[in-house]
């Protein structure tokens, strides 16, 4: 927005979303989703949820404040295997009861082609909340993988780019599809008392019994330490960039325990407060990135073919900015 567009207003604005979305908005809804998913055991109340609110942002601030790397570096090796022992579990589940097969594909096809709930505008809800909540599981279209994607260190941007698209692949379709198929083949019918993350559990627990919600705890645990964590560090980079230097290390101390304050208060709101939240800051990050994308679309178009070429033509693919006629990168000027 600062360079291609040369509108740093723009750029000023939508970091200042970003910040409200990830400090604010997606961390309390971590933490709340966190401590939603003990909401199945019977030793569950107000007072569980106050001390997973503690742990979680005890454990955070201790994170971000450089005093657990080493509990970070455990996390980023357990998550993968979580996940890949997700997918298992769900497919294990429907295995379980194929037998099922039928009412299940009935029930969505059933659901999809309601037509007397298409015309009275059931169409238009169920639009709406799938936007809201594809966004929870890829981040499509907001404009903040990206502050992860700069991360990378890569010869062309088209790479990294490609990598994107295969993390929507795997967040969407793999993991959001078996959670979704598990809940179906399990039964269990979701109620109000259900929403969020204890439907999952309940799923769970009627497929494989007490193993279920503990399985399901610990990996909504480990998903959501790293999610506040990822999250977090994402603010820094928009604090840099408003800045425009690295901000000073009382500023800082004084973010991070402000960010840890909101994760305590995320585990202890209520689910509407929660969401809603999420889903109002978010909603102002597209509004200012989808026109941003459009606009630049054809620059990124122009990176994929020149990748294709080289990659086609067998020769060394580092990009240059001059390759397809651009003057203004900070990354790619060879």
């Amino acid at each position: 927005m600062e360079h291609a567009l040369k509108q740093r207003w723009l750029g000023v604005i939508f970091a200042i979303a970003l910040l409200l979305t990830y400090a604010v908005g997606y961390n309390m809804l971590a933490a709340y989703n966190t401590q939603d998913t003990f909401s199945s055991f019977s030793f569950y109340n107000r007072t569980t949820s106050i001390v997973i609110g503690v742990i979680l942002a005890v454990l955070f601030a201790l994170s971000i404040m450089g005093g657990a790397g080493r509990l970070t570096k455990v996390t980023e090796v357990l998550v993968p295997i979580m996940g890949v022992l997700y997918v298992v579990v769900s497919i294990v589940v429907i295995i379980m009861n194929i037998g099922s097969i039928g009412k299940v594909l009935g029930m969505i096809f059933g659901s999809a082609f309601d037509f007397k709930a298409i015309f009275g505008g059931f169409t238009g809800s169920a639009i709406m909340w799938g936007i809201k909540r594809g966004l929870y599981s890829n981040e499509a279209g907001m404009g903040s993988a990206p502050n992860a994607a700069a991360a990378a260190d890569v010869s062309h941007p088209a790479k990294q780019g490609l990598v994107q698209m295969l993390s929507v692949f795997i967040d969407t379709l793999l993991i959001c599809s078996a959670t979704a198929f598990m809940c179906l083949f399990s039964g269990v019918v979701p109620e109000e008392e259900l929403a969020g993350a204890a439907y999952v559990s309940a799923s769970m627990r009627a497929a494989l019994g007490g193993f279920g919600p503990i399985f399901m705890a610990v990996a909504v645990c480990l998903f959501a330490f790293t999610t506040l964590i990822g999250n977090y560090y994402y603010t820094e980079g928009c604090w840099r960039f408003l800045l425009k230097k690295d901000p000073g290390k009382g500023f800082m101390t004084c973010w991070r325990l402000f960010c840890s304050v909101l994760v305590f208060l995320g585990a202890i709101i209520s689910a509407g407060l929660a969401w809603d939240g999420a889903d109002l800051t978010q909603g102002i990050m597209v509004i200012i990135n989808v026109p941003v994308i459009v606009i630049l679309g054809k620059p990124a178009y122009d990176a994929l073919k020149d990748y294709q070429k080289k990659k086609k033509a067998g020769v060394d693919d580092h990009f240059h900015e001059s390759d397809i006629g651009l003057t203004n990168t900070e990354c790619w000027k060879g």
